[in-house]
Protein backbone atom coordinates (compact mmCIF):
# COMPACT_ATOMS: atom_id res chain seq x y z
CA UNK A 1 0.00 0.00 0.00
CA UNK A 2 2.85 2.38 0.80
CA UNK A 3 4.37 1.70 -2.62
CA UNK A 4 1.09 2.66 -4.29
CA UNK A 5 0.93 5.93 -2.39
CA UNK A 6 4.59 6.66 -3.12
CA UNK A 7 4.19 6.23 -6.88
CA UNK A 8 0.91 8.16 -6.99
CA UNK A 9 2.78 11.44 -6.53
CA UNK A 10 4.91 10.83 -9.63
CA UNK A 11 2.05 11.04 -12.13
CA UNK A 12 1.19 14.49 -13.51
CA UNK A 13 -2.21 15.76 -12.42
CA UNK A 14 -3.45 16.29 -15.99
CA UNK A 15 -2.58 12.66 -16.79
CA UNK A 16 -4.86 11.44 -14.00
CA UNK A 17 -7.60 13.92 -15.00
CA UNK A 18 -7.61 12.55 -18.57
CA UNK A 19 -8.15 9.02 -17.24
CA UNK A 20 -10.94 10.09 -14.87
CA UNK A 21 -12.76 12.12 -17.54
CA UNK A 22 -12.34 9.28 -20.04
CA UNK A 23 -13.77 6.76 -17.60
CA UNK A 24 -16.78 8.96 -16.86
CA UNK A 25 -17.36 9.51 -20.60
CA UNK A 26 -17.14 5.78 -21.32
CA UNK A 27 -19.64 4.95 -18.58
CA UNK A 28 -22.03 7.68 -19.75
CA UNK A 29 -21.89 6.70 -23.44
CA UNK A 30 -22.16 3.02 -22.56
CA UNK A 31 -25.19 3.65 -20.39
CA UNK A 32 -26.95 5.61 -23.14
CA UNK A 33 -26.18 2.85 -25.66
CA UNK A 34 -27.43 0.16 -23.28
CA UNK A 35 -30.68 1.97 -22.51
CA UNK A 36 -31.36 2.53 -26.23
CA UNK A 37 -30.61 -1.05 -27.22
CA UNK A 38 -33.07 -3.92 -27.32
CA UNK A 39 -34.07 -4.85 -23.78
CA UNK A 40 -32.56 -8.08 -22.42
CA UNK A 41 -34.80 -10.89 -21.19
CA UNK A 42 -36.72 -9.75 -18.12
CA UNK A 43 -36.27 -6.03 -18.88
CA UNK A 44 -38.83 -5.74 -21.72
CA UNK A 45 -41.40 -3.73 -19.75
CA UNK A 46 -38.98 -1.50 -17.86
CA UNK A 47 -39.17 2.21 -18.68
CA UNK A 48 -35.90 4.00 -19.41
CA UNK A 49 -35.00 7.09 -17.35
CA UNK A 50 -36.13 10.50 -18.64
CA UNK A 51 -32.57 11.84 -18.88
CA UNK A 52 -31.57 9.24 -21.51
CA UNK A 53 -32.09 10.70 -25.01
CA UNK A 54 -33.94 8.81 -27.74
CA UNK A 55 -31.68 7.65 -30.56
CA UNK A 56 -33.43 6.93 -33.84
CA UNK A 57 -32.27 3.90 -35.81
CA UNK A 58 -32.12 3.67 -39.59
CA UNK A 59 -32.65 -0.10 -39.37
CA UNK A 60 -36.44 0.15 -39.72
CA UNK A 61 -36.26 2.32 -42.86
CA UNK A 62 -33.57 0.18 -44.51
CA UNK A 63 -35.57 -3.05 -44.14
CA UNK A 64 -38.53 -1.58 -46.10
CA UNK A 65 -36.51 -0.90 -49.24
Amino acid sequence: MNLLLATAGQFPTYFVIVYVVGFIAAVTIGSIAWYNSKRPAGWENVQKPDYVPDVESDKATDSNS
